[in-house]
């Protein structure tokens, strides 16, 4: 089946190789895949592969610029070393996901909801590495969107008044969970990731997960997540023992 990749392989392969990518060689009409007055959806090669034996699925709103920008070299660092093109996804969805400072945030959060307790693993962060193959991350809109030139915040537009931002949302985004395959839980990074959440499941467009409702977003913009996370800490461990106690048999 053909990918999404292959559409954008040629002008991938004449980015620079010598330097750090710039939004100048990103942000440009060879990537853009859709626009929609000043909203715009862009292409990234990290959005593609799809863990379906995932047993954590972590979603944020989109990615920003920075996951965008890591994602791409990654790709071509992935290229250049030879990789066929599949291993070259792969290896660019473990490099690019919640990249930086927000996966610090968020696999601090997750050790102390006792995650790592439940999937048998020594810590969070390893699975972003050695238990990668336990994680799946993606956002409700799971292309990169910027709106005049800046990362979408999921406010401006909102989703709902956007034809464009809910074809993601509720066609795009439930495909996608589809291919998961194994009742997983699920980690709505946000109030707007989990309000979307809600509408979903009551438009019967995703099911069969645990919704770790109440948990922060990592971003370190998000200076009250800590305040966040102490209100609702208690409530988040009491939905991690309890997808333990129902998915026992996941784990066996």
């Amino acid at each position: 089946m053909q990918k999404t990749v292959d559409r954008y392989l040629p002008a991938i392969k004449k980015l620079p190789k010598d330097r750090p990518l710039t939004k100048q060689d990103l942000l440009t009409e060879h990537f853009l895949m859709i626009k929609d007055g000043t909203t715009e959806i862009y292409y990234a090669p990290h959005n593609e592969y799809i863990n379906s034996n995932a047993k954590v699925i972590i979603v944020g709103i989109t990615p920003g610029w920075n996951q965008m920008k890591a994602a791409y070299e990654q790709f071509i660092q992935s290229i250049a070393e030879g990789e066929d093109i599949e291993s070259c996804l792969i290896q660019t969805k473990k490099a690019a996901r919640f990249f930086g400072s927000m996966r610090r945030n968020l696999t601090s959060m997750l050790d102390q909801c006792g995650v790592p307790e439940v999937l048998g693993i020594p810590t969070s962060s390893d699975l972003f590495g050695k238990s990668s193959d336990l994680l799946h991350t993606t956002s409700i809109i799971k292309n990169p969107v910027f709106t005049h030139g800046k990362n979408y915040n999921g406010h401006q537009p909102a989703i709902n008044s956007s034809p464009l931002l809910q074809h993601y949302a509720y066609e795009v985004f439930p495909e996608e969970l589809a291919h998961i395959t194994s009742p997983a839980l699920f980690i709505p990074l946000g109030k707007t990731v989990e309000q979307m959440m809600y509408k979903l499941i009551e438009e019967k467009k995703v099911s069969g997960h645990t919704y770790l409702n109440g948990f922060p977003h990592p971003s370190g913009a998000n200076g009250h997540r800590m305040k966040q996370f102490q209100q609702n800490e208690k409530q988040l461990c009491q939905h991690v023992r309890k997808w333990q106690e129902y998915h026992s048999s996941s784990f066996s």
